[in-house]
């Protein structure tokens, strides 16, 4: 059985009435999901990808329930998320948790660092005199040994990298089963990104976390998944082990973000991206196909019917009428 299972996932954002006009009678909103249906198995790492505004961002704070769905249901290792109260939802929040993308953003200024690890113990009625031992075992994870230097500090006093190891030893503090993280690395300098990688990976590895990464980074996810979720306009266009994805991409937004890839050498000549255009305006999505204005092998039916996710051969699932 899946740990997280997401089925039908719909998520509307009403626009606020002074940014937007009354549309055939109704209240206007972005739509951020549409019938997205996902499972993630236990000690899976799986990545989300997709450009600015596809909804990734918004189906990972739906399965740590920091966000309500419009439609759909979210299960977790059997339990549906919706029906959660009380004890019942601190306890999952207990076994999930969320590494943000901003670590400067992330803690309290006004918190000492031994604070700001220690307050979801102190959140999940966890007896003080455990907190210290917790937060020493969680620094420890994040290869910040020396306690004593950083537990009377403040954020500003650390940088970016001491920084995201923080916000990653809080995540980590309760021990929890499941992990999502945000763009983990974008806010960081090149030069410690690859240290938090091989953190991620090894923390992962260390205490069998399942764990979804939020990227637009195809470099990254080869790194730290086995599978990889392709978003695009709120929907799920393709799915399939990140190996194979990459090598061999099948759907043609997905071909897009591999061709945009960065290569080391900049002499060397890069073909021109298979697509152009921009994102239309998720308030009123295209007919059909969500990706047909931007994809140079849209045909009639494109415009007709929204392509279902299908499996493939080789282990894909993909949503285009191309490879139906």
């Amino acid at each position: 059985m899946a740990l997280v299972s997401v089925r039908d996932v719909v998520k509307h954002f009403p626009v606020p009435r002074s940014l937007g006009e009354i549309v055939h009678g109704r209240r206007p909103a972005v739509h951020a999901l549409d019938g997205v249906s996902l499972e993630i198995g236990a000690g899976d790492a799986v990545a989300i990808v997709g450009e600015s505004g596809c909804g990734k961002t918004t189906l990972g704070r739906l399965m740590l329930k920091l966000t309500e769905p419009t439609g759909g249901a979210i299960t977790f290792d059997g339990t549906a998320l919706g029906g959660l109260r009380g004890d019942s939802l601190r306890a999952f929040r207990r076994q999930a948790q969320l590494v943000f993308q901003n670590p400067f953003d992330a803690l309290n200024p006004r918190f000492t660092i031994y604070r700001a690890v220690a307050e979801p113990l102190l959140n999940a009625g966890i007896p003080k005199a455990e907190h210290a031992d917790r937060v020493a075992r969680a620094f420890r994870r994040v290869h910040l040994p020396d306690l004593e230097r950083y537990l009377d500090r403040y954020p500003h006093q650390l940088s970016g990298g001491q920084l995201q190891r923080v916000v990653l030893a809080r995540a980590l503090v309760l021990a929890p089963r499941f992990l999502v993280a945000d763009e983990p690395v974008s806010m960081l300098d090149v030069s410690v990104r690859a240290g938090i990688l091989a953190l991620l990976r090894e923390v992962r590895d260390d205490m069998g976390l399942t764990a979804v990464y939020i990227s637009h980074d195809l470099a990254l996810v080869r790194y730290l998944c086995e599978r990889t979720v392709v978003m695009y306009l709120g929907t799920v266009v393709e799915d399939g082990p990140t190996g194979e994805i990459v090598r061999n991409p099948r759907h043609p937004y997905t071909r897009a973000l591999v061709a945009a890839v960065p290569v080391p050498d900049a002499d060397q000549p890069r073909a021109p991206l298979p697509i152009s255009g921009n994102v239309p305006d998720a308030r009123q999505p295209p007919s059909g196909c969500r990706f047909r204005d931007r994809c140079p092998h849209a045909f009639a039916r494109c415009a007709e019917e929204a392509p279902a996710l299908r499996a493939t051969a080789d282990g894909h699932r993909v949503a285009c009428h191309l490879d139906s």
